[in-house]
């Protein structure tokens, strides 16, 4: 990648202080516990992804992050702002102008074309003129590999091009953070790895990630702390290196063979039908 390639993330003051922490993070709905006792830590410029089990809490930890969801107890702080007490809009705003987040669902503005669902934000909300906000989305359709189609709509797109231009948008905003939601999971095996593609640019560019993933081998390949959930529980993290190859947890082992399974049968089926 040549250093034009490359998008600039925010840079911040040297600190010890994580850019995000989640501390003993309690979070329910009516009865059902969903997240117990979470504690997250990341760095700012570090790839870390949240593996596990459908229904172990991954997603609820994003939105947690996101102040989408606000838990009963524990303590989560972002960028320096205390998430689990925000209580105006404004506050609201703030956090969301930091923190980008990339959805299994592209939520793009179908009325607008591609240009025009990068720019409205920055405008909007970040207050750029129209013109640095163009320019900025010119250079970040490049980045996503879309600079083509920057007239077209999302209705004109494949699940994966519009996925590309979702990534796009977020870094729009300049965001500190961006956060992925298993957002290959809605498409199809073909488009998987132009999307993967992108995002190994943005960790390889140093911006921080953390990323909800059903993809374990991307997940070992770019992570810097990989975390294991299961039951709304942290069940083991730490270097991904290990965990794929000597997980502490004999739930983690039972995880990853039936998940690198599956993916190799998937392989198999997939070479199988080409060859056919």
């Amino acid at each position: 990648m040549s250093e034009s390639d490359k998008i600039s993330s925010p840079v911040l003051h040297p600190s010890h202080r994580p850019l995000v922490q989640l501390d003993n993070v309690h979070l329910s709905f009516n009865n059902n516990e969903v997240l117990k006792g979470i504690d997250v830590s990341v760095r700012q410029g570090q790839s870390v992804c949240i593996i596990g089990p459908s229904g172990s809490g991954k997603s609820t930890i994003l939105r947690s992050i996101t102040g989408l969801l606000r838990p009963q107890k524990g303590q989560i702080q972002v960028c320096g702002i205390p998430v689990h007490d925000l209580k105006s809009e404004k506050e609201f705003v703030e956090l969301r102008k930091r923190v980008g987040f990339v959805f299994q669902q592209y939520n793009l503005f179908p009325h607008l074309s591609v240009l025009e669902n990068l720019v409205i934000s920055p405008v909007k909300v970040l207050g750029l003129s129209r013109r640095e906000a163009t320019e900025r989305a010119y250079e970040l359709l490049r980045k996503v590999r879309m600079e083509h189609k920057e007239k077209a709509y999302p209705g004109e797109l494949s699940g994966g091009q519009q996925q590309r231009v979702a990534i796009a948008r977020a870094l729009a905003m300049r965001p500190e953070l961006i956060l992925f939601d298993e957002v290959t999971s809605a498409l199809d095996p073909e488009m998987v790895g132009e999307v993967l593609n992108v995002i190994r640019d943005l960790v390889s560019d140093g911006i921080t990630c953390i990323l909800v993933t059903h993809e374990m081998r991307f997940a070992e390949e770019i992570s810097d702390v990989l975390y294991f959930t299961e039951a709304g529980r942290i069940v083991e993290f730490g270097d991904p290196q290990r965990i794929f190859k000597q997980p502490s947890h004999e739930r983690t082992r039972l995880f990853l063979r039936r998940a690198l399974g599956d993916a190799s049968t998937a392989q198999r089926a997939d070479m199988h039908q080409l060859v056919g």
